[in-house]
């Protein structure tokens, strides 16, 4: 297997997580050890698991801060594996260094994440990992005014450009928008 690491990335509802998941499933049939890892913070449909808007899911462990990681690798023994996973890495502290140093390492590094806030923000830790990937997928969803390819996140609610960037929520709060019916686009 040749040495990765892959980025799936997009707005909210592009399937960003599922694509992780089925990557996942590929390296388990290559009977490859797979850790995987969560933001603490996101508790959306469950605390110890990935699980996707679809119901799909995988063990993960929770971290707050991405060098968390480094101490969970070395208390399971570094060697024993082989593929580090990220959901929703953008709302990780430290994960970009954390897996720029693990890539470095010869681990199999695999992420999904929002490249862009609802505000139309990029994601810090997602610029600083983006040049070190083999392979980005930029992921799109339905546009829910014209059901074109969405490329953006809209927060329902929403009043202005200045807003908390991290706001954990699912189709209560957020839906995917194309880049004619996203409202804070024309006021950049």
């Amino acid at each position: 297997m040749k040495h990765e690491l892959i980025v799936y990335t997009g707005p909210m509802f592009s399937s960003k997580t599922s694509r992780l998941l089925m990557k996942l499933e590929k390296y388990k049939f290559q009977n490859k050890n797979i850790l995987t890892f969560k933001p603490k913070i996101d508790t959306r449909y469950s605390e110890t698991s990935i699980i996707t808007h679809s119901g799909w899911s995988s063990p993960a462990t929770n971290i707050n801060d991405g060098k968390e990681i480094f101490g969970y690798i070395e208390k399971n023994n570094l060697q024993k594996f082989d593929v580090i996973a990220v959901d929703e890495l953008f709302m990780i502290p430290n994960i970009a260094k954390t897996l720029i140093t693990l890539y470095c390492n010869n681990f199999n590094i695999i992420t999904s994440t929002l490249d862009l806030s609802a505000q139309l923000t990029a994601f810090s830790e997602l610029q600083l990992l983006l040049p070190w990937a083999t392979s980005i997928n930029k992921c799109t969803a339905a546009c829910t005014i014209c059901g074109e390819d969405a490329q953006y996140t809209f927060k329902k609610q929403s009043k202005t450009k200045h807003e908390k960037l991290i706001e954990i929520g699912g189709t209560e709060k957020y839906e995917p928008r194309c880049f004619k019916h996203h409202p804070l686009i024309k006021l950049l």
